[in-house]
């Protein structure tokens, strides 16, 4: 079901959306570290770089409900504010964003609001990020409610630059110089240049790592000298094998 506060005073109910609120950023916080500990058993990768998890502060919910009209209520801040608890998931490359997308898509207890992926369309900020609108389950001692949780997924670099056009909008209350607005926008294309190119040569790397991997086995199968003699049939045949070997 739905959460909806209790009813009763004000600070007991905001106290319970800050419970309930809190459960929701551990559930997925705790499913997010086991698919990435997973992962790296599996195929020896960690795509989650780091994770950052919060509670919008009253006073950004209140700020937020008056800029769409609503009365400043706790049933309201539930309601209407979808990203009262946030989660961040920084990755190293953008393969990684769409690959835990559908990791977490695929869990059968969170359910998908909505989607939003700003790096296939970015903001005309340039801002980017694969934005997923979720519920998950909290089970309290009499009942059970589905809590809402934004998951922002984004690169090392995506974070970086978002991180500076905030301070950018704290400073200027959303009314920054139009040459820093100009010159962030330029940013954000050294950016995703950025993660392309760094992308680019992740792939090359594996590439070459899973050649010589396969190069290694052959040579283990080979069969083994009894230290007497080495010769080969087809002495130039081998010449490829010992260069990886050596190179």
């Amino acid at each position: 079901m739905e959460f909806e506060p209790r009813e009763g005073g004000d600070i007991d109910s905001w106290e319970e959306v800050l419970l309930v609120y809190n459960s929701a950023l551990k559930e997925i916080n705790t499913k997010l570290e086991i698919l990435n500990d997973e992962f790296q058993r599996v195929h020896k990768y960690n795509p989650i770089e780091h994770i950052k998890a919060r509670i919008k502060s009253p006073e950004s919910i209140v700020k937020k409900l008056k800029k769409y009209g609503y009365e400043s209520t706790v049933q309201n801040m539930v309601k209407y504010v979808n990203d009262i608890a946030g989660i961040r998931v920084i990755c190293s490359f953008t393969s990684d964003i769409y690959q835990i997308a559908e990791m977490i898509a695929k869990q059968y207890d969170i359910k998908i609001l909505s989607i939003k992926d700003y790096i296939e369309t970015p903001k005309p900020s340039g801002y980017k990020s694969f934005h997923m609108l979720v519920t998950v389950p909290i089970f309290l001692s009499d009942r059970m409610i589905d809590a809402k949780v934004e998951i922002q997924i984004r690169t090392v670099a995506m974070d970086f630059w978002a991180s500076l056009e905030h301070k950018m909008n704290y400073k200027f209350e959303g009314h920054a110089p139009q040459l820093i607005k100009d010159e962030l926008v330029e940013c954000a294309k050294m950016v995703a240049e950025l993660d392309d190119r760094m992308l680019s040569l992740n792939e090359e790397i594996n590439r070459f790592a899973n050649k010589q991997e396969g190069f290694m086995e052959v040579d283990e199968d080979k069969p083994k000298s009894d230290g007497k003699s080495c010769s080969f049939p087809n002495e130039e045949a081998a010449l490829p094998v010992k260069r990886a070997v050596h190179s």
